[in-house]
């Protein structure tokens, strides 16, 4: 029976898809075969031995010590996309708001509590203070052009904007999910100089921690306004309150809170609700169990952070078993597995390799049961990080 811990609140019914009888959840569990994860920190916690998989039930994942868990053999998998809708809807209405005055002038209105009939009268001499332009015929720059980016993208397509895309690193799946009528800009200079609004939808590593400094924003259209709905470290707070200072952003949008963001005139602050819907929490759910168990039933890596991606519709030898092999990616270390499946007699039906900068996963179909010697003599090759058999007649 396979032990799944669940660190926060998961779905149920993404839950509710792991087999009851092959599988035990609680967020109690000390020894477990895979963690469910979403905002808790792990960065200080212990793992157990028997730890193979983390499942990070949204895309970031820079509260999953991911550097630590490779080294142990550990896949870390995220739901890239499967919150997409969500966001993408939040940073169409961000844009709204940066326009539009509409929070403000609803604040506004309550201070006519009390007036009575005088309030139709009062409220139409007032509106004025509120006045703001349409989106339409504007310019959106997206930086980042993944599951959320292309999203954003498209819909301000639809709104009748001018929309100019950055990412040099765009998948072939975004790719082909583009409105063709997303223009690509050449080099992010190119886009900044040229957008009234600019969103940003990218990870956040140690290369683009600040990614939104007093650099980028001097190649931004004087009164351009910001979208970060991405991740907070991604902006430069003190570059960002002096380009608001000076009036060469007129409005910050973000979903990442910070004491000077929290009552600046210039800024609309949220609390990080990007995928907070019923409607996402359930997506993430289910697309992390899913991948949950397919890791745990066949060796199979998708949407993994660290690991590569390792597929096969073959089935596991019905009399004999299939091995996963978490390697360091060196040289001939191929060569050492097959050679002791040689040498114990054993049959390899298929085999898969790929990798990952400095990892290697392997998928290694037998057509018999392994003894514990061999297994023992696989794990103790240098570099193997992880060996886990899964046992035929058990997928049957």
């Amino acid at each position: 029976m396979y032990k799944i811990q669940t660190l926060n609140k998961i779905a149920s019914v993404g839950l509710n898809l792991f087999p009851h009888d092959d599988y035990e959840i609680a967020s109690s569990i000390t020894n477990p075969d895979a963690i469910l994860v979403r905002s808790f920190d792990m960065h200080e916690c212990e793992f157990s031995k028997t730890l193979k998989a983390v499942a990070r039930a949204g895309a970031g994942t820079n509260n999953i010590p991911v550097a630590k868990l490779t080294e142990k053999g550990v896949v870390v998998f995220n739901t890239p996309g499967a919150n997409a809708n969500a966001v993408k809807e939040l940073v169409l209405l961000a844009l709204l708001l940066s326009n539009r005055k509409a929070l403000a002038a609803a604040e506004w209105l309550k201070t006519l509590s009390g007036k009575g009939d005088e309030i139709p009268e009062l409220a139409e001499k007032g509106k004025s203070q509120f006045v703001g332009p349409e989106l339409k015929g504007k310019t959106l720059g997206v930086i980042g052009l993944g599951a959320i980016g292309a999203m954003v993208a498209n819909a301000a397509v639809d709104l009748g904007m001018r929309v100019i895309g950055y990412d040099p690193f765009i998948s072939v799946k975004s790719a082909w999910h583009l409105n063709t009528n997303v223009l690509q800009a050449e080099t992010l200079d190119s886009l900044l100089a040229k957008s009234d609004y600019v969103t940003i939808h990218m990870p956040q590593t140690d290369e683009t921690k600040g990614f939104i400094n007093a650099d980028k924003i001097a190649e931004m259209k004087n009164g351009v306004r910001v979208i970060n709905f991405a991740r907070g470290g991604l902006v430069n707070n003190i570059d960002m309150l002096s380009a608001l200072e000076s009036g060469k952003i007129s409005m910050f949008i973000t979903d990442f809170a910070s004491e000077e963001f929290i009552n600046h005139p210039k800024i609309i602050c949220f609390p990080h609700l990007g995928a907070s819907t019923p409607e996402a929490e359930e997506n993430c759910a289910i697309m992390a169990v899913e991948q949950i168990r397919a890791f745990l039933e066949k060796g199979i890596i998708e949407n993994s952070v660290n690991f590569p991606r390792v597929a096969t519709d073959n089935p596991i030898p019905k009399n004999g078993m299939r091995l996963c092999i978490a390697n360091r990616n060196v040289p001939g270390i191929v060569s050492k597995f097959t050679t002791i499946l040689g040498e114990s007699k054993l049959n390899i039906a298929g085999m898969i390799n790929q990798n990952r900068g400095d990892v290697a996963y392997n998928i290694i179909d037998i057509d018999n049961l392994i003894a514990g010697a061999t297994l023992t003599k696989l794990v103790l090759i240098e570099n193997v990080m992880l060996v886990r058999p899964i046992i035929g007649y058990k997928q049957a």
